[in-house]
């Protein structure tokens, strides 16, 4: 080695399918071990389990169908739901958790995965990482550098073309969530209406924690082009929205993140 060259960190990386997503999960650290990304990806199964509203034997289904009790439900359950009446309550009521859905059913998917990942990312710094990235099916949160002289960089996926970006970000230490119709259509719901919501085709979130990033995003969205301004309200977030004629309108602070 060169003198004064900075040693390369070797790169630790894995992938599983979880939440109805792909997780991956890359560490960029000397001397972190293996087995934090593998009790990273335990406690996301966990959630999964607790929380999945696709799984009736889950917590969240029993208790959405009235066959448990809020106390008889992990202490996870009580903080998620907690976080879903702050966002209620913020939104004016555009994102509300018992209006999540169609069906009428509780669905607090809205903040569950974006406040599972925070509890990943802290379950690697715990074991001494600083420079990792976890990609949830898009929603990116990236803490320090992938290596020396340069960011994470992020696409935003385009609403009408998978197979392009709308546009490119470079982060540090932010989290990055979209929500839109392009893979499950129209499956988030205005709370205020109960109806599907369709002002946007895409909202990006970007901010500190991926809690707030992803919830901001689900809200925003259901509030439609007026979601963009309103998520520049909340300390700390910038919003990237696509408007349903394919205009891209986002808040001053996240220009300064656009790669050129």
């Amino acid at each position: 080695m060169a003198i004064g060259a900075m040693p390369v960190a070797p790169r630790q990386m894995a992938v599983q399918h979880l939440m109805g997503t792909v997780i991956s999960i890359d560490v960029r650290d000397m001397e972190v071990p293996s087995g934090a990304i593998d009790a990273a990806f335990a406690w996301l199964h966990q959630v999964d389990d607790r929380f999945s509203t696709y799984k009736p034997e889950s917590e969240i289904s029993r208790l959405g169908h009235g066959e448990l009790t809020l106390e008889d439900c992990h202490p996870d359950v009580s903080q998620v739901l907690a976080i879903c009446e702050e966002l209620r309550i913020k939104s004016g009521g555009a994102f509300n958790a018992w209006r999540a859905r169609v069906d009428g059913r509780l669905d607090p998917s809205g903040v569950v995965k974006g406040w599972a990942i925070d509890r990943a990312a802290a379950i690697l710094e715990q074991a001494g990482a600083a420079n990792f990235c976890i990609n949830a099916g898009g929603d990116v949160l990236a803490h320090g550098i992938p290596e020396a002289g340069r960011k994470w960089r992020v696409g935003i996926r385009h609403p009408r073309d998978p197979q392009s970006v709308a546009t490119v970000l470079e982060v540090s230490n932010l989290a990055v969530a979209t929500s839109g119709r392009y893979e499950r259509g129209d499956h988030i719901i205005d709370g205020r209406s109960g109806e599907p919501a369709r002002g946007l085709l895409s909202l990006t979130v970007v901010g500190p924690r991926m809690t707030e990033a992803d919830a901001y995003a689900t809200a925003g969205f259901a509030m439609g082009e007026p979601g963009i301004v309103w998520t520049a309200t909340q300390a700390g977030y910038e919003a990237y929205g696509i408007t349903q004629n394919g205009r891209a309108r986002y808040t001053r602070g996240l220009a300064d993140l656009i790669s050129v």
